[in-house]
């Protein structure tokens, strides 16, 4: 049995692969797991969003978040915090409240905003658009394939030292106003003149932010939550090119960052007082350990940094024990223009098949679908360490319709002249030429969405699992001893509710036996 206890009441929940793996339904999970091991009611003192913004979206209890941890789904969790790793939009916090406390939730009561949370807002998303027009117009290259929320500009203006803090918000308006307009005014004159956004580009973006948020909130539109008007940003559109209307910007921000004061707060007392009071912290982490803005491949990368020692950045406290989950999905997927050494071929029956459910929580855009890349997570288990292991979406792979083959694991990479690489290049010009090795494993044909026991399982299942596990084993310590304790792999996704968990999956020592 896998169930064993955790190893710290620091919980970092992470990503493995690309991201979009179900990080989000985790955080129900070992909330669970953790009234049942310790007998408490309300044993998670905080979920805390440790990273990226509202570009990050994860599903749990079935409901579709954004910028608001997945702690949100259960109201014994007496902190939703937001990290000072983290870039947040003041509107978006309200576009997924309301909505939510309209269903009969309490979001804002519980909701504690890091005084150093850096401000994200319409000028981000205007710059994330004109330099993705930059790329393509000017440079002549494909799109990187931004989520236009504003993400990376946000982040710049924290390195370039032009931060706007929530704590802005808790002084006077003057002092935010005065800051505001020169944040403008040099987006202003960065989409001009450095991106050389073209006029017609230009009105199209407030068009296409009009359009994409409508569509993101339009069952909040359809509560009569917000009227459409809340979506329109042409509002905001200056009479001239390449202008706003500075007093409207301003004003709706200051109006909606305010109206967070009692939420803005210190978050690493509250982190720090939980731990001290026996509760768990749980750090949801947006993107993944592949997507970290220094171990991964630019530029598709994100500008945060993604992997678990950001939990002591964010949450502002002392580096201590933390006991990290990595999740990852049965297969592989990835959005934007990726090297993706496993991807499927278009003609095979199974990418169609999978491409059916692929599509992004921020964004609906189509994921790219590939073969499980047990190198790629090898690594983040050797470089980024996790103590345990969600595998989701197995389900997704069971033969139906025209799709009755063998299913693959790369466990290696190959390049022209034969060498062969158990760990991931970090030199993308190596990468990049390089050919997976696959072993090949039969597939199954029966149904396992409603099996919860692993000895349930068919036993081509089981042993893809087995594979799967034995093959991040082999690359993560290729070359060299394996240690004591393997990471352990907890629960099974087999399919998109909460129940639809296997929760009693042998040890990784089993596994690798039964492989």
């Amino acid at each position: 049995m896998s169930l064993l206890p955790f190893s710290s009441l620091l919980i970092a929940d992470v990503g493995i692969s690309t991201g979009d793996e179900g990080k989000g339904r985790l955080i129900p999970e070992i909330i669970r797991e953790l009234q049942q091991t310790t007998g408490r009611e309300t044993p998670v003192g905080v979920v805390l969003k440790v990273n990226g913004g509202a570009n990050s979206g994860h599903t749990a209890g079935g409901i579709k978040l954004n910028l608001l941890p997945a702690g949100v789904v259960d109201a014994g969790v007496g902190c939703l915090g937001i990290g000072a790793g983290v870039v947040a939009d003041p509107r978006k916090f309200w576009w997924e409240i309301r909505p939510l406390e309209a269903r009969g939730m309490r979001i804002f009561e519980r909701l504690l905003i890091d005084e150093r949370t850096l401000v994200c807002d319409l000028t981000h998303r205007l710059l994330d658009l004109a330099w993705e027009s930059y790329r393509v117009e000017v440079l002549r290259e494909e799109s990187r394939g931004s989520t236009g929320r504003g993400i990376t500009p946000a982040y710049l203006d924290e390195v370039g030292q032009f931060q706007i803090y929530y704590a802005d918000f808790c002084a006077s308006r003057e002092a935010f106003a005065r800051k505001f307009a020169q944040r403008i005014d040099r987006a202003l004159r960065t989409i001009r003149h450095v991106c050389r956004m073209s006029e017609a580009a230009w009105h199209e973006a407030f068009e296409k932010l009009t359009v994409a948020e409508k569509r993101a909130n339009a069952e909040a539109i359809a509560l009569g939550v917000f009227s459409e008007d809340e979506f329109d940003f042409r509002r905001f559109r200056g009479a001239e090119p390449f202008t706003v209307d500075v007093e409207a910007l301003t004003e709706t921000y200051w109006q909606a960052g305010v109206a967070l004061h009692s939420a803005i707060g210190d978050i690493r007392e509250r982190v720090l007082r939980a731990l001290a009071d026996g509760s768990a912290v749980i750090g949801e982490f947006g993107q993944a350990y592949w997507l970290d803005k220094r171990h991964g491949f630019s530029p598709n990368v994100t500008a945060s940094h993604t992997y678990t020692p950001e939990i002591f950045q964010s949450a502002g406290i002392p580096a201590q024990p933390v006991h990290t989950f990595g999740v990852a999905k049965a297969y592989d997927t990835k959005v934007g223009t990726h090297t993706f050494l496993t991807r499927m071929d278009p003609a095979h029956p199974l990418t169609a098949l999978l491409e059916r459910i692929e599509f992004g929580t921020s964004t609906g855009r189509q994921r790219m679908v590939g073969w499980f890349d047990a190198v790629e997570k090898g690594d983040a288990l050797r470089y980024g360490g996790f103590e345990d292991l969600m595998i989701n979406k197995i389900d997704a792979l069971g033969h139906r319709g025209d799709w009755r083959g063998e299913l693959l694991i790369c466990d290696g990479y190959k390049d022209a002249e034969g060498r062969v690489y158990r760990h991931v290049p970090r030199n993308d010009a190596v990468r990049r030429t390089l050919r997976p090795m696959y072993s090949s494993h039969p597939g199954w044909s029966e149904d396992i969405s409603h099996i919860r026991s692993f000895a349930e399982l068919p036993a081509h299942a089981r042993r893809y699992v087995a594979a799967m596990m034995r093959a991040i084993v082999e690359c993560a310590y290729h070359g060299t001893r394996r240690p004591a304790r393997l990471p352990n792999l907890r629960y099974i996704g087999v399919g998109p509710e909460p129940s639809q968990i296997i929760k009693d999956v042998p040890s990784t020592e089993e596994l690798l036996t039964l492989s």
